[in-house]
């Protein structure tokens, strides 16, 4: 299968380089990049790239860390911007509090995060992972570029790590080890304030660390993780562990847009002569591949983007802008490694919208559509409403009957919410047991009974049916179901 991909995607053998090369070249889909023969570690120095595209995915990861290192202190009516919190089963989304009983609401909102995701990888390919992906912005732009001005880049870091050990180098290293645990551990206290709020963070810190040596441990161990990740494990994050790069097999297609080098106009591949130009290279049988390698010395998962869509490409463009470094010295045109789709390459086609593309669409717009529904209609409160265990009817003064009913209330907001109830299919009168107002805490659950009354006559058999609004200040907030028991209805 190897000796038929070579054929069918570069046409012809790679000129210039050794037996060694060729077999690297033919057996790249049978080994990861980061992985020798023998499974040992395959450390990468990738060149620090520098380009157009390089600039933009800078400014995006920037605006991308401001908001994550913000997101907890920022408010909305006085909810944190977004709030995970586990331990108390409450969510904070957009400053819009959510709790376990909107269950419903969390179930679409992962279906229209995943199909969205299937949807954006059929048209885009990996986009999310070389531009949005936490992993890739932490480490390419921040962890990488903090190695870069302590040890260099490329062939400097590489010749860094093979010199001697001397005072320099270690200081050098301690250094850059230093500032990755420290930043870790900002990374790891920042996680935690989008789980437990800013706020009870800000008090932890604050106060005596002694107070807290279990928490303070864990955030210890915490940041070890992230250490070890962003230090040693790197790359190896996306090729070993992340499932996204093995299931986009079957979400790319023909037309789906990649980091792509363009085979038809770069094979054969040759060195670049002094006086040569595009019209004798194509006499000689070459393409505007220079075999330069720049793409490889770039590339931070280590693959040759020559070889065509592979596994361990994330996107990260950074390919592109070293190809068309190169072509801007050569004086040829830039795009030889390029934002493109096969059939884009291969039969000049620009980019159409494919009936998987518009059936992933609608799916996800009827889900976005639902899931607006939910959220729009979704009360501030949620009411459950039970007989009280073991209690048939009661005769009142005046041939009137009550049942007694547990209410339970839910208050989702951020604010205390006053309530009341109303009978609103029946004639009666609903009695609150144990005062005459109810306000339910903010964030809180509350319980109370109440007392509904009557009249025999009013009665629809020996189970009347019972419809109960939830008021708030004359502000309609729900309306829950039950039924009343009457005379006849022992069981």
């Amino acid at each position: 299968m190897s000796g038929a991909t070579k054929v069918e995607t570069v046409g012809h053998e790679p000129a210039g380089h050794s037996a060694a090369q060729d077999i690297q070249w033919e057996d790249f889909r049978d080994h990861l990049a980061t992985a020798e023969k023998d499974g040992s570690r395959r450390w990468l120095y990738p060149k620090k790239p520098s380009g157009r595209l390089a600039r933009y995915r800078t400014w995006f990861a920037w605006m991308l860390l401001v908001i994550m290192f913000t997101g907890p202190f920022i408010r909305i009516q006085g909810n944190p911007l977004l709030m995970i919190d586990i331990l108390q089963r409450k969510f904070s989304i957009l400053g819009q509090i959510f709790w376990p009983e909107d269950t419903v609401i969390f179930a679409v909102s992962m279906l229209v995060f995943f199909t969205s995701i299937i949807l954006f990888t059929t048209a885009f390919g990996r986009l999310w992972c070389g531009w949005a992906c936490p992993q890739t912005v932490m480490m390419e732009m921040v962890f990488r570029k903090i190695e870069f001005l302590f040890e260099g880049d490329g062939s400097s870091a590489k010749a860094f790590d093979a010199a001697a050990w001397t005072l320099s180098k270690v200081v050098r290293k301690a250094g850059k080890h230093l500032v990755f645990f420290g930043l870790s551990f900002v990374v790891g206290n920042t996680l935690l304030s989008y789980i437990i709020g800013s706020d009870a963070l800000l008090h932890i810190i604050r106060d005596d660390p002694r107070n807290h040596t279990t928490g303070l441990t864990f955030m210890v161990l915490f940041s070890l993780l992230f250490y070890a990740i962003f230090a040693r494990f790197r790359e190896q994050a996306c090729t070993f562990i992340c499932p996204y790069g093995r299931f986009q097999s079957a979400l790319l297609d023909e037309n789906t847009i990649v980091v792509a080098y363009d085979n038809q106009r770069g094979e054969g591949r040759g060195p670049w002569k002094k006086g040569q130009d595009a019209v004798t290279r194509k006499a000689e049988g070459l393409g505007d591949c220079v075999n330069c390698r720049q793409c490889v010395a770039v590339c931070p998962t280590g693959i040759d983007i020559r070889n065509g869509v592979q596994m361990e490409c994330v996107n990260c463009t950074a390919c592109i802008d070293a190809c068309d470094s190169v072509m801007d010295k050569v004086g040829l045109p830039r795009g030889l490694v390029r934002y493109a789709s096969l059939n884009g390459i291969q039969k000049n086609e620009p980019l159409r919208i494919t009936p998987r593309m518009i059936g992933y669409s609608v799916l996800v717009t009827a889900l976005g559509c639902l899931l607006a529904f939910l959220v729009f209609t979704r009360s501030d409160v949620e009411t459950l409403l039970l007989r009280a265990p073991g209690g048939l009817f009661q005769q009142q003064a005046g041939g009137r009957l009550s049942n007694l009913y547990t209410v339970k209330v839910v208050n989702k907001t951020s604010h205390d919410i006053p309530v009341q109830f109303r009978l609103m299919n029946v004639d009666g009168r609903i009695q609150l047991m144990g005062g005459e107002s109810w306000t339910v805490p903010k964030e809180k659950l509350g319980e109370r009974s109440i007392l509904v009354e009557m009249e025999v006559g009013k009665l629809a058999g020996r189970h009347t049916p019972l419809e109960i609004g939830v008021y708030s200040n004359g502000r309609p907030l729900e309306t829950v179901k039950s039924v009343f028991i009457g005379p006849g209805a022992a069981h």
